[in-house]
């Protein structure tokens, strides 16, 4: 009996464990590439396209904090 309960306890922590180790090297990797990726894309936009990206989000910041209250 006792070693049919010590069976039943290790197959329900078994299958309640968290997920495995490696999703944190799946995630430092996906970072790694996010950071490259911004300056990746900057580097192939002209001048003016960033000027207008900038413009843009500068106008939704603003538009933003001068909500009425």
């Amino acid at each position: 009996m006792a070693d049919l309960n010590r069976m039943a306890f290790r197959v329900v922590q078994e299958s309640t464990e968290p997920e495995d180790q490696g999703d944190a090297a799946k995630k430092a990797h996906g970072r790694s590439g996010g950071l490259k990726g911004g300056k990746a894309r900057a580097s192939k936009l002209s001048a003016a396209r960033r000027s207008e990206i900038a413009k843009k989000a500068a106008e939704a910041r603003w538009a933003t904090s001068r909500k009425p209250t």
